[in-house]
């Protein structure tokens, strides 16, 4: 195996025999194998789009294909294996339509590749063809292969919940498609390589828009709302992850039954949107951000549904009683279907769940773009006024690695004039502060999870023509803690809308070789997060300028 794919890659190189994350090198390879096949099916799908062929079901399998090799979402061999089989159905499939329409169907290594028999047959067949992109290319063209790709996978992940959602754009599977099968074509150079890569921004911030009109569509808009820590007397049922239709089904199929149910990790924001909240048993948060789960999952008195991404390996101590949906899979783990919640709902009714009630204060959700622009002559009149003189963006991923105490540091020591934006995981290291507001306008706003980071991105939009000036004139600040795919997807994002002088850390990808980081720098003033918050926030605000 090799795979570099998140930040906790090991000694900040790659996983080669073991992989950090906790996935074995059998699945990883599976994960490469499966990445491989919808490069085949890319390759067909632009010849099936240019005869006519429709190409939906093939775009959102590679979606959803892309999304299952992201960072702690699928450590089963056998559910990887059949998607492996799977791809190469729909691929023939969808060679027989392209001759059918009267097109031509290309011929090369990963069009013509079937699968073998067994699943120890197919990790063999995936050791052999190694890597999904091109390793015989110079080491900074593999840099901008892997950044795309990886990009592609968060744009997998983003497209997933947006389907999901009724939400589609043919462009997005279109650009999935040419990407994938460029990784085959030798005559890309490194110019065509970045284009490719800032070209993977503006595709996912396009995916983030209609992932942004599905949730608000069918769940309403996210209000400001106090969320309490702690728990009461009652059966329980924790929900983590990121889908909204999920948690919207478990709600659905637990009213009335006596339980509570709790978010974990990034499913606190969920409790901001009218549709969801609107359940009076909808009742708290528990825990902080994903790599605290084996504690605090242990700690939690019922049923677990873990969906999406996120998942680690799981403990004997709640094993029994933990459920995945959607992408994620662990073997021996209870796959469920968010239309039949009956087995998640009985676990919880089986079990105690609280028997004390506890009150460890609250948090305050709810400040997407809507409601932030819903004040936003206020904010425009604290800033000319003197009183708001500079916002941060502090967010994204979480981990457990050292180094993520910076977040926490840079937040606390912002000064007493300055705003902090959050969203995603990230913001677990200090989402409970009590920073305060100024005139009214809370220091510290939640924007959501990492799935709304189009939220944030038109906040800066909105403000910046507000002040008539380009976003990077605004007193604007953005700070990045990155983990898997889907931020460097959003990353890609930021770089294509030419924001600059984004700090990001807590250490830089093992992918983006030396030469790659220097575009980087000199196009967008990207820099590595410093080691003292302290320091950097003077960096940005002058000598003297922290509380």
């Amino acid at each position: 195996m090799f795979c570099n794919q998140c930040e906790q890659t090991s000694k900040g190189v790659a996983c080669t025999t073991r992989a950090v994350c906790g996935k074995s090198p059998e699945v990883a390879d599976l994960q490469d194998l499966l990445v491989n096949m919808t490069r085949g099916i890319a390759s067909v799908a632009i010849e099936a789009e240019k005869v006519g062929v429709n190409t939906v079901e093939a775009a959102h399998f590679v979606a959803d294909a892309l999304f299952t090799t992201l960072t702690n979402v699928d450590f089963d061999a056998d559910s990887i294996a059949a998607k492996v089989d799977q791809a190469a159905r729909l691929r023939g499939a969808l060679k027989a339509a392209v001759v059918a329409a009267g097109g031509t169907v290309p011929t090369d290594t990963f069009v013509d590749l079937d699968p073998a028999v067994t699943v120890e047959e197919k990790e063999a067949q995936a050791h052999e063809l190694g890597s999904p992109w091109d390793t015989t290319r110079d080491e900074d063209i593999q840099s901008l292969q892997q950044t795309t790709l990886y990009g592609l996978k968060g744009i997998g992940a983003y497209a997933h919940h947006a389907t999901t959602l009724g939400q589609e754009d043919p462009e997005i599977g279109s650009y999935l498609f040419k990407a994938l099968a460029s990784l085959s074509d030798t005559s890309l150079g490194l110019n065509e390589w970045v284009a490719l890569a800032l070209e993977c921004g503006k595709v996912n911030l396009r995916t983030m828009e209609i992932l942004d009109a599905g949730n608000t569509g069918t769940y309403g808009h996210p209000v400001p709302t106090e969320v309490p820590l702690g728990h009461r007397p009652n059966k329980a049922i924790l929900v983590s992850g990121h889908d909204l239709a999920d948690i919207a089904a478990v709600l659905e199929q637990t009213a009335g039954k006596g339980i509570d149910v709790y978010t974990h990790g990034e499913m606190l924001p969920t409790h901001a949107y009218p549709e969801l909240k609107k359940h009076a048993h909808f009742y708290g948060h528990f825990g902080t951000a994903w790599q605290n789960q084996h504690k605090e999952f242990a700690a939690f008195p019922g049923a677990i549904l873990m969906t999406t991404n996120c998942l680690m390996p799981p403990k004997d101590e709640y094993a029994g009683r933990l459920f995945t949906s959607g992408p994620v899979q662990f073997a021996g783990i209870p796959h469920v279907s968010r239309d039949d919640l009956s087995s998640v709902v009985a676990k919880a009714l089986e079990m105690d769940g609280f028997t004390d009630e506890t009150d460890n204060g609250s948090v305050l959700v709810g400040f997407g773009r809507n409601t932030v622009l819903g004040v936003a002559p206020q904010v425009i009149d604290a800033v000319k006024q003197g009183a708001i003189k500079h916002f941060f963006l502090v967010g994204g991923c979480d981990g457990a690695k050292p180094g993520r105490n910076y977040y926490t540091e840079f937040v606390e020591q912002a000064p007493a004039d300055t705003v902090v934006l959050t969203l995603a995981c990230g913001k677990f290291r200090f989402f409970d502060k009590q920073l305060g507001d100024i005139g009214g306008i809370p220091r510290l706003l939640d924007v959501g999870q990492c799935n709304d980071a189009y939220s944030a991105v038109q906040i800066a939009l909105a403000l910046a023509d507000a002040f008539d000036v380009g976003v990077n004139e605004l007193p604007l600040s953005i700070v990045l803690s990155w983990y898997e795919q889907k931020a460097v997807a959003i990353l890609l994002s930021l770089l294509y809308l030419g924001i600059t002088d984004m700090r990001l850390g807590p250490t830089l990808p093992a992918f983006i070789t030396p030469n790659v980081m220097q575009v980087l720098v000199d196009n967008f003033g990207i820099m590595p997060i410093g080691e003292s918050a302290a320091d950097d926030l003077k960096a940005i605000l002058g000598d003297g300028a922290v509380a």
